[in-house]
């Protein structure tokens, strides 16, 4: 479904672009499967955004290559979709209004981005919720209406940075538990962001660890647990802690 190629990116200063500049990310190799939830787990600058955005098509490479079904990413496209932390939900419109945006903007007919919207809505647990604005809802409701709208667009790829980190803690565990449930009823391929090493195991088949300076793939974990992962209390699990104990020791070294 995805692969990158010894992907690099340099980031100069705006006013010398002569002087050395900060390697974002350094050959960067790494392939994903379709229907795979694989999440990027490394400490702050390490490049993980970098490299999502670059998936996205929202930044250009400066060496190396991203194919999606073996073809070449050189800007935004449809089969990707992305679910920034900060919402972007736009506030004159209704909850069913910017979930059909995207749609809109595609031209597509209104009664069926009507309909597609609220069958994702439906799915994202915001039925009723259509006709209410984003200040009128919680941060985690409008996370579902960010998630909607990009499942709206039936995308091969969700790319997903930090999408959970804008609310508090018991929200954070719901909404974790709910995208999985939303994966399950999918074949979208997601790549996700996080700082949590918790809730990157508990949501992915594999987590991969990242360091900076420059940025760069350290070590691929297969998180082997069973799922449905929101049935019983998986982070219980012995083996949950052992892969705990594995990551934490590899961002530390």
């Amino acid at each position: 479904m995805l692969q990158v190629r010894h992907l690099s990116k340099v980031f100069f200063e705006q006013n010398d672009p002569r002087k050395p500049g900060l390697v974002a990310l350094y050959d960067i190799s790494l392939s994903v499967r379709k229907n795979e939830f694989v999440s990027l787990l490394g400490p702050s600058g390490c490049g993980k955004t970098t490299l999502i955005r670059i998936v996205a098509g929202l930044l250009p490479a400066d060496r190396g290559e991203v194919l999606v079904n073996g073809k070449p990413v050189t800007s935004p496209g449809r089969e990707r979709c992305m679910v920034f932390q900060q919402f972007g939900l736009l506030p004159w419109r209704t909850v069913l209004g910017n979930v059909e945006f995207g749609l809109e903007i595609e031209g597509v007919a209104r009664e069926e981005r009507r309909e597609v919207s609220r069958k994702y809505l439906d799915l994202v647990g915001l039925k009723g919720f259509e006709d209410y604005y984003p200040h009128q809802i919680s941060g985690g409701m409008q996370q579902r209406v960010g998630i909607a709208r990009a499942l709206s667009k039936k995308p091969d790829i969700l790319l997903m940075d930090e999408p959970f980190g804008a609310v508090d803690a018991q929200t954070r565990e719901q909404l974790q538990e709910e995208l999985l449930k939303i994966w399950a009823k999918t074949d979208t391929t997601v790549i996700f962001v996080t700082h949590s090493i918790d809730e990157s195991i508990y949501l992915s088949d594999r987590v991969v660890v990242m360091h900076s300076r420059p940025g760069c793939i350290k070590e691929e974990v297969v998180v082997d647990l069973p799922r449905p992962r929101w049935e019983g209390d998986i982070k219980a699990d012995p083996r949950f802690a052992q892969l705990r104990a594995r990551i934490r020791e590899s961002l530390r070294a």
